[in-house]
């Protein structure tokens, strides 16, 4: 592998003015998390592709962010070379569909729609994640799921080969699509909407904003909802029942506004974050017979001196 210089002067030389040894808590949503060896923010297809070419051939690992809201980076970093796509962020109306690069967020995706006319989106109007963080996850909330609008995406795999997967080839499920099967990168997604009335797509987005500013936590930093849904049970009910509401570790709790979220709640660090879910799982498995799965996508290295 090369040095840090080395690399450093290659990623220069190809046009990118990577950030090293930065640390990735300026850009997560929890406010925590290590460094990353090197961040770039590709502003195109183009430039990723050459992101992953690069990386490829020089045998550095390649880390793909989104709006790192759904995610937390242990407090050891990312080792290699990391991209954040949220440069990456146009978005156009074709007809009744939409067509969002990967590090749009869907927030806007969702406004974009309304302004257009079109139907389907408004359950995405609160939700923080990218395009491409709310594809790999099949992101969804308040009755509705990318999976309901999504038609198609386009992809690049490791190598830099671009693909495009469509219908029952996106392989979604709950949670779940073909981009957690591949280790895919999103490039583009494509909605496909309906014509709509203005005013009730607008109301059907303040109401759906107005539920979660009165039932999450939005005043503090946190991952968002940290664990799936558990067949049979919901995670917050599980949690308060388990004595868990308010239990704090570090400056790390479970909300009091909604126990199925974790914040920070005072400069908490992804240890506290990750000691608190295994306590979670840990407790609830044991008074309940339970297991929650964290919806959280949890990367990076452990700190050094800590066990794995």
């Amino acid at each position: 592998m090369l040095t840090q210089v080395d690399f450093t002067m290659e990623l220069k030389n190809a046009g990118f003015t990577p950030l090293v040894d930065e640390p990735l808590s300026k850009y997560t949503f929890t406010k925590t998390g290590g460094r990353a060896d090197w961040l770039v923010f590709p502003h195109s297809h183009e430039e990723t592709i050459r992101l992953v070419a690069i990386a490829e051939e020089e045998n550095i690992p390649l880390t793909v962010l989104g709006n790192a809201s759904n995610l937390i980076v242990r407090d050891g970093g990312i080792r290699g070379l990391v991209l954040i796509l949220t440069k990456m962020n146009q978005i156009k109306v074709v007809g009744t569909d939409i067509v969002a690069e990967a590090g749009a967020r869907i927030i806007d995706v969702a406004e974009t729609a309304w302004q257009a006319g079109l139907t389907g989106l408004e359950f995405a109007a609160g939700i923080p994640g990218s395009i491409g963080g709310a594809v790999f996850m099949n992101a969804g909330a308040y009755g509705g799921q990318v999976a309901d609008v999504a038609s198609a995406f386009t992809y690049l795999d490791r190598s830099g080969a671009q693909h495009q997967a469509v219908g029952r080839g996106m392989h979604f499920a709950y949670r779940h699509s073909l981009i957690q099967e591949n280790d895919g990168i999103v490039l583009t997604a494509t909605f496909h909407l309906a014509k709509g009335n203005k005013t009730q797509i607008r109301a059907k987005m303040d109401d759906v904003n107005g539920q979660r500013a009165a039932k999450q936590p939005l005043e503090y930093p946190s991952c968002g909802s940290v664990f799936k849904r558990p067949t049979g049970h919901y995670t917050g009910p599980l949690i308060i029942k388990a004595g868990l509401q308010g239990k704090q570790i570090g400056g790390a709790q479970v909300s009091m506004k909604h126990a199925g979220f974790i914040v920070n709640i005072d400069h908490a660090t992804a240890s506290d974050y990750l000691e608190l879910i295994h306590l979670i799982q840990h407790t609830v498995w044991g008074k309940f017979g339970v297991r929650l799965e964290t919806e959280v996508r949890i990367i990076g290295e452990e700190p050094v001196g800590e066990l794995v």
